[in-house]
């Protein structure tokens, strides 16, 4: 690989602004599931937030020795370490004046995520002098990381139009959008723990596989992507491209997570994995230009 094309990528994935256009990519797909026009601070909400979140998270565990790490995100990380802490601050500042747009309903949902971000990362809770944050909750890691996902990214711009009144859905269509990206989001982060497995019993994080094993972490992760396109088929009502899209993009996230068993380096997992989110969305607008 050219040395340039590498840093580039190195520096999108490694400052976490790939996972944050993930995230705006993720906010686009509601929109695009309901028809209405995107709003522009929502999304700006979503990329800050999430860049914001990422960064707090990594740079708050620091490892005692980052350049001798085997993972080379972690070496890249510490290595860019006043880079990052820019990143960080500014994408954080930027929420403030974007949070501005948002109606009293949405800014009290970006209140709660925010607050449920920082009990996630932070040890804040203590048991007998051991301290401890909410994702050393035997399984809670992954039930976090998807409902703030699916939170943000369905139901916060839901409310931006309902506030508008672009929209008004039902509180089971509602329901319905968010256990969809919930089971979703969750079948991808699981690859992420079996990748992480060792690194996370050092921190004592009690994941999915290190709860059931490997084995069944995948097959718990090809499940819920099952899951969510059996939800998709029995709740259609018009088999449209939006419909086609969605299966298209369940399918070949399955056979990404199906081929991580083999994979491990990082830029599957961060470039790949994580991109089936921008996939999924690119595959909407590929079948809405073809099924008219």
């Amino acid at each position: 690989m050219n040395k340039y094309l590498r840093q580039s990528i190195d520096l999108l994935l490694y400052s976490n602004v790939f996972i944050a256009i993930c995230a705006v990519a993720q906010g686009l797909v509601t929109y695009q599931l309901l028809k209405i026009e995107p709003e522009i601070f929502v999304l700006g909400i979503l990329f800050s937030s999430t860049l914001g979140v990422y960064n707090f998270s990594i740079l708050l565990y620091k490892p005692k020795n980052p350049n001798s790490s085997s993972s080379a995100r972690i070496r890249w990380i510490f290595s860019h370490h006043r880079l990052m802490i820019t990143i960080s601050i500014i994408s954080t500042l930027s929420i403030i004046p974007l949070s501005l747009f948002l109606s009293t309903t949405a800014m009290i949902l970006l209140i709660c995520l925010a607050l449920i971000s920082v009990a996630y990362s932070i040890p804040l809770f203590s048991i007998q002098e051991k301290k401890f944050g909410l994702r050393n909750i035997p399984g809670l890691k992954l039930f976090l990381i998807a409902s703030v996902w699916s939170l943000s990214c369905v139901l916060l711009p839901i409310l931006e139009m309902e506030n508008k009144q672009l929209i008004s859905t039902s509180l089971n269509d509602t329901l319905l959008l968010l256990t969809k990206r919930f089971l979703f989001i969750a079948a991808i982060t699981v690859p992420f723990d079996i990748r992480d497995i060792y690194q996370d019993k050092l921190y004592e994080l009690k994941t999915i596989p290190l709860l059931f094993g490997e084995r069944w972490a995948l097959i718990i992760s090809l499940g819920m992507l099952v899951s969510c396109l059996s939800l998709l088929v029995l709740f259609t009502q018009q088999f449209d491209s939006n419909f086609f899209g969605l299966c298209l993009s369940i399918i070949l996230t399955g056979w990404l997570i199906y081929r991580s068993k083999w994979k491990k380096d990082e830029y599957y997992y961060l470039l790949f994995l994580d991109g089936t989110m921008i996939l999924q969305f690119i595959l909407l607008l590929i079948c809405n230009f073809l099924i008219l």
